[in-house]
């Protein structure tokens, strides 16, 4: 797939980077190799490979899904502007 200098100004625009005039045709050839890198890597055989997060095989540690209250309502409340009762206090925005 050729990348003309149209498709380039465009992709720039939408990506909204400015892009001098001279420079188009340079993005448009970039644009083009990576698009080329990309067709090289389909042709790539991946049948039964499976798909992986990691180089390395690894588990995520995992936890119990427990809700609580985290036991730091004091340090949360610390980063408030204004609090009163143990909750943020906040301007009345409705009459």
């Amino acid at each position: 797939m050729a990348i003309d200098t149209d498709t380039a100004r465009k992709v720039a625009r939408l990506a909204r980077i400015r892009v001098e005039e001279e420079r188009l045709p340079a993005l448009a050839r970039e644009f083009d190799a990576i698009l080329g890198f990309i067709e090289q890597l389909n042709e790539v055989d991946v049948a039964g490979v499976e798909p992986m997060t990691s180089v390395t095989p690894m588990r995520l540690k995992r936890r119990q899904d427990v809700v609580t209250d985290g036991n730091r309502q004091a340090e949360v409340l610390l980063n408030a502007p204004d609090a009163r009762e143990g909750f943020f206090a906040v301007p009345k925005v409705v009459e």
